[in-house]
């Protein structure tokens, strides 16, 4: 399944998400999707992303590895599905949108927890959500400037 049908599938299964174990197990499922999104840049996507993508798969896995995993069937697991990337400025945008709201669903359950252990936990998958997106603002960046880059052709 190509990564925009992806995170839309993640994006509205975290907003449908109900008690604190479902939403920490579409968290740890966008960043498990943002580490696979950020591998597949990293070898096959434009030169100039590589660097970052490496950078967003180590960081969305450390947001998976703080989080305890979820049990879920092999089929379940979106990162599994991602087939191809498409267009990576649409792909990195959809993702940067899913990964704000990650954070935002992390801040909502510290603050209603009473266990400390749950609450460190979003507190350090907060972090890495954030700068998780700060990479993806960068490859977007990167992208923009390539765009710039490039040279204009007359039409003939």
């Amino acid at each position: 399944m190509d990564a925009v049908r992806l995170i839309v599938t993640s994006r509205r299964a975290l907003a449908a998400s109900g008690g604190v174990p479902e939403m920490l197990a579409e968290v740890w499922q966008a960043q498990a999707l943002a580490q696979a999104m950020g591998s597949r840049l990293a070898v096959l996507g434009p030169p100039e992303l590589r660097g970052e993508a490496l950078g967003l798969t180590e960081l969305a896995g450390r947001g998976c590895g703080v989080l305890d995993a979820p049990e879920i069937a092999p089929e379940e697991l979106r990162a599994a599905q991602l087939t191809e990337l498409g267009d990576a400025r649409q792909a990195l945008l959809c993702l940067g949108g899913l990964l704000g709201e990650v954070g935002i669903a992390l801040v909502g359950i510290a603050c209603s927890v009473d266990d400390e252990a749950t609450y460190w936990q979003c507190m350090e998958a907060i972090d890495a959500a954030d700068e998780s997106r700060d990479r993806v603002v960068e490859m977007l960046r990167r992208l923009a400037d390539r765009e710039e880059a490039l040279p204009v052709r007359e039409a003939g």
